[in-house]
């Protein structure tokens, strides 16, 4: 499969999102403040949307960020007007068609929110070539995509230019498509299923192998749900395969250990949260209530301290003491335990 295919298929093969043949981009139990965000949308913008998580991050107010395969422009509108009018959301896309929409809508959406000047922009391109789109390296506090890096024919370089592209502490913030295995040649030239983005699923374990080959030390899952094939055919050619829409966080965050190890540190999360949100969810193994102390390992402590969260977080302890490995956290999550998390 290359890419002119899938511009074809994004660009003239569909339509909106109601032909898709998965129930990839089908969200569930989207909470309220994602809600408000879409209502504030234009109709043509929403229409086309493919997809498959909810790409919106914690603490965006004034931040750079940037959105990878952004189509129509769904998800960046909906981040712009959390980083306000202060901040700034840059969408990157290979398809003429999708970006058209989204420019088209630019000062319609600008009046909506309120703000004097865009704080938007748009850039034809193609993902594994970020390096090639005048961005200057190191300039973005946070990366997001939505269904698209499963798309990509060369993932490695994906991951690679939105590691260069981060600020140190940064975070690529993601929805994708992953596989309980790895696909046969067949299925990955398949234009339908490459299409879908079942062809260019990655399985678990490749993905992470990647992601830490890129840099990023200790990909955190946060959420994941089984999804359902709609279509007869598809589902006859991919057989036993079963495919999850995920979400990670990837933080580019220094020192990070290859596994979870205990110093006997704790953080207290003091709340901050623009929503005014009690609680905070790190990952799937790190939901933070407020004013709770919480033992972590040494790459959770690091993460949270070296990131933008850090002004969320009281740090308890040090590094001076090891105390051995840290139990219930970490990469390798088993893949029975990953189709069975909820979407939050």
């Amino acid at each position: 499969m290359d890419i002119d295919a899938v511009k074809t298929y994004y660009g003239k093969t569909l339509s909106g999102s109601g032909d898709l043949k998965t129930t990839a981009c089908a969200a569930n139990d989207m909470p309220a403040r994602i809600k408000a965000l879409l209502a504030n949308i234009h109709e043509e913008v929403l229409a086309k949307y493919y997809g498959c998580g909810l790409v919106v991050p914690e603490l965006l107010e004034g931040r750079r960020v940037l959105d990878l395969g952004c189509g129509s422009g769904r998800d960046v509108y909906a981040l712009s007007q959390l980083v306000g009018p202060a901040g700034e959301v840059v969408g990157v896309d290979m398809t003429p068609e999708q970006l058209q929409t989204a420019r088209a809508h630019a000062d319609w959406h600008m009046h909506r929110f309120g703000y004097d000047r865009p704080n938007v922009g748009f850039l034809e391109g193609f993902i594994e070539k970020l390096d090639s789109l005048g961005l200057e390296p190191q300039s973005f506090d946070v990366i997001v995509s939505n269904c698209v890096v499963n798309l990509s024919v060369d993932k490695p370089a994906v991951l690679k230019g939105v590691f260069d592209l981060l600020k140190p502490g940064g975070e690529f913030y993601f929805a994708d498509m992953y596989a309980d295995r790895r696909m046969s040649e067949a299925l990955r030239k398949d234009p339908v299923v490459y299409g879908e983005g079942l062809g260019g699923a990655l399985y678990w374990s490749d993905f992470l192998t990647l992601a830490k080959a890129a840099g990023f030390g200790d990909p955190r899952l946060v959420t994941s749900r089984p999804l359902a094939i709609t279509d007869p055919e598809v589902e006859k050619k991919i057989g036993a395969a079963r495919f999850y829409s995920a979400a990670y966080r990837l933080f580019k965050i220094e020192g990070l250990e290859p596994t979870c190890e205990d110093y006997g540190q704790r953080v207290v999360y003091k709340g901050g949260e623009a929503d005014g949100l009690r609680s905070f969810m790190l990952d799937s193994r790190h939901l933070f209530e407020q004013g709770r102390a919480y033992p972590v390992c040494g790459n959770t402590w690091r993460i949270l301290k070296q990131s933008r969260l850090a002004a969320c977080f009281d740090f308890l302890g040090d590094f001076a003491t090891h105390l051995g490995s840290f139990q219930g956290c970490g990469t390798n999550i088993p893949v029975t335990d990953v189709g069975e998390q909820n979407v939050s």
